[in-house]
């Protein structure tokens, strides 16, 4: 079983971590990230680092322990250097633009296909049919990035479609004559 839980989360100097009642908040150059913590779970918060401390030695409290520190540390390296994911593009027509902050997707729908950044997340896109999702909260990074593959996630047959960057699309074999 992993020991993640009982590792301290360390806070650089820029950091500022504070809990009220069952909510952290931590504080940094990038911003401010809020997240509710499990009532099973307690931090122990000091200037250099956050302990995070279970109830028992059960199986769902030591799970618990090792995801929320995972969490917050997630939410400290969010608030410092941020998150982002990469996405491409790979279709004849296919084009994504900048519309304000808004994404607008051309992916051979008769209609554009526009995605508005919730909270403080970030578009950019790129020369090569290239997007960039960044922001500080990890999660919403990710949903976001997948709610933009969703838009027309790659097909098997030529590879067409939005798929991340470091992903590998198993092709297959089309009909044989």
């Amino acid at each position: 079983m992993s020991r993640i839980g009982k590792l301290p989360v360390e806070l650089p100097e820029k950091v500022q971590a504070s809990l009220t009642g069952d909510e952290l908040t931590i504080k940094g150059p990038r911003g401010e990230l809020t997240r509710k913590i499990h009532e099973r779970v307690a931090l122990d918060i000091s200037d250099e680092e956050i302990v995070v401390k279970r109830q028992s030695d059960s199986k769902d409290d030591k799970s618990l322990q090792g995801m929320t520190r995972s969490i917050v540390d997630s939410m400290v390296e969010g608030v410092t250097k941020g998150f982002s994911k990469k996405l491409e593009m790979k279709g004849v027509g296919y084009s994504a633009t900048l519309q304000g902050k808004s994404l607008q997707l051309e992916v051979g729908y008769s209609h554009p296909v526009v995605i508005d950044p919730p909270g403080n997340i970030e578009f950019e896109v790129g020369k090569k049919n290239t997007i960039t999702v960044s922001g500080n909260d990890k999660q919403l990074v990710g949903d976001v990035a997948a709610r933009i593959r969703s838009v027309r996630e790659p097909e098997p047959y030529k590879g067409k479609g939005i798929k991340y960057a470091d992903e590998r699309i198993r092709r297959k074999e089309g009909k044989t004559g």
